[in-house]
């Protein structure tokens, strides 16, 4: 089976996922009520929303430069940001592939190695964890009831995370990784003839060193605030959606911060752009703060409709401009 042919499988499973989940949450919605909601609504902020949105998308490129740059290369932002940009899109055709997208980009334009870009995505998503189990911590110090109150009304989901967590499953996966490590410890001179085997510690190599990045940056400070904007700006962009409604516009930051956590978690389900889980996410954060269901399904809605058509217009774009502004552009390393 081709790649091109699995790729497409991918987006067939993923996206049939997303609309199922998407059909399950929005089963039996008046379909009429919430389109009456969308004309009262003020896209003003909405706009706002995405101006923040693009922001972030933009210091995002440029903390990623920041770990670019101990490697000894010097791509240009313009490069970095469009790749984040087909990062985005690329996520929404087949889950996860977007880091191999944007690092094919920077690979191409800049010439800097993959297996050293993949490093430093992996430092990126590192800090990225870090954000999100910070703002996590912060939001089950202000709003437990809240988010505990989500967790009751959704057995199924504790049930599922306490399953993950079981004694038989952790040892299963200890188990596992024990036989694989005998095994290739017991054929270690036989995998060492293989040309695979070269390559593969090469990447491992380069890929060392791009996580490493971290520890050679002279600009570490700025990297921190990069990381810390990014997310700022990515609760911002729910947040100002509030005001979008007379339904939400009383809300507290609070409440706010309870919808961006939990629709974030949303968003690591593998559906394209997370279809579907986040709305459901962000539909359940907003009941407990007495919104009616209709209400909560419209926000989810227009927050999440508007952002994923935004991403997929920009990235287009993107791809389009990329080889315009890099016509006669030569790497510097």
């Amino acid at each position: 089976m081709s790649k091109k042919v699995k790729n497409i499988l991918k987006f067939i499973l993923f996206l049939s996922l997303g609309i199922g989940i998407f059909i399950w949450v929005y089963s039996g919605t008046d379909s009429e009520a919430i389109f009456k909601k969308l004309q009262n609504a003020n896209y003003f902020w909405i706009f706002i929303s995405l101006i923040l949105g693009f922001f972030s998308h933009v210091s995002r490129a440029m903390r990623w430069n920041l770990l670019i740059r101990p490697l000894g290369y010097k791509p240009r932002l313009i490069n970095s940001f469009f790749a984040v940009l087909v990062m985005y899109v690329s996520n929404m055709l087949v889950p996860r592939s977007g880091e191999i997208a944007r690092c094919g980009i920077v690979n191409k334009y800049e010439k800097v190695p993959v297996a050293k870009l993949f490093g430093t995505v992996v430092v990126e998503r590192i800090f990225d964890f870090i954000m999100l189990f910070i703002f996590l911590a912060i939001a089950l110090v202000t709003q437990f009831p809240a988010i505990k109150k989500i967790i009751e009304n959704n057995p199924g989901v504790q049930e599922k995370f306490n399953n993950l967590l079981s004694l038989p499953v952790i040892i299963s996966v200890v188990a596992v990784f024990i036989i694989i490590i005998a095994l290739l410890y017991y054929y270690r001179k036989r995998i060492e003839k293989l040309k695979i085997y070269t390559k593969i510690v090469e990447f491992i190599k380069n890929f060392i060193e791009g996580v490493k990045t971290v520890f050679k940056m002279e600009r570490k400070f700025e990297f921190i605030f990069h990381s810390v904007l990014i997310w700022v700006l990515y609760f911002l962009m729910i947040y100002i959606v509030f005001l979008s409604f007379g339904f939400t516009e009383h809300l507290t930051v609070g409440a706010g911060l309870t919808v961006f956590v939990m629709s974030s978690f949303g968003m690591v389900f593998p559906s394209p752009g997370g279809i579907g889980s986040w709305h459901f996410m962000a539909i359940q954060a907003l009941l407990i703060y007495n919104v009616s269901h209709i209400d909560a399904e419209t926000f989810a809605v227009v927050a999440h409709g508007s952002m994923t058509l935004f991403l997929i217009v920009i990235g287009v774009l993107a791809l389009i401009f990329l080889p315009i502004v890099n016509k006669d552009f030569i790497p510097k390393k």
